[in-house]
């Protein structure tokens, strides 16, 4: 392998995994001897610090590490403090709306309804803290029961879940024969 090669595939390697690869776990990937994956991780290493890039290639004993440069640690600290608000989309304010109907509600209830697997949704409300688990349904399996939180009840200005604006009749019944007519099913409410 020629050495930019070697050089690059060694970056694409620690800016993959975020940690500290040892030369020997390298080496072996590249099927290459491992003193010339040290060589090709020093040369990306002076690369890095030449060129003034915002990263920088670390020995750590017999292993390598990419790093973030000191000079920006700042500039990082004040991204990652910056105040962050979740952006629900239609799929999660869907979940969420179900979570918010049904609870307690499983995650295959959850799924019954919309038709579609709905686990990064309940992840991402559940990591938004709108959503919580609130204990295991008594049914084969124990699935997990969900809920809304009261951060839930802040961000929608409702004081509890019983004053959730009613759906209307008539507005169930377009919802439901949508549902019928995307699934090819006749659905009981």
């Amino acid at each position: 392998m020629e050495d930019n090669k070697l050089i690059a595939a060694i970056e694409a390697m620690l800016f993959t995994t975020g940690r500290a690869i040892r030369i020997a776990d390298m080496a072996k990937a590249l099927e290459m001897p491992a003193d010339a994956v040290s060589r090709g991780a020093e040369a990306l290493a002076r690369r890095c610090e030449e060129e003034d890039r915002g990263v920088r290639v670390i020995r750590l004993e017999d292993a390598y590490q990419m790093t973030t440069s000191r000079e920006f640690y700042d500039i990082l600290i004040r991204l990652e403090t910056q105040p962050k608000k979740p952006t629900l989309t239609e799929a999660l304010l869907e979940t969420l709306s179900v979570v918010a109907y049904k609870q307690p509600v499983t995650k295959p209830e959850i799924e019954r309804i919309r038709g579609v697997n709905s686990d990064h949704a309940v992840n991402r409300l559940i990591e938004y803290g709108l959503v919580r688990e609130l204990g295991r349904a008594p049914l084969p399996g124990r699935p997990i029961l969900f809920g809304t939180t009261e951060e839930f009840l802040r961000q929608f200005d409702v004081s509890s879940k019983d004053d959730l604006p009613e759906i209307s009749p008539v507005r169930l019944a377009d919802f439901q024969a949508e549902a019928e007519s995307e699934a090819g099913v006749t659905v009981d409410v």
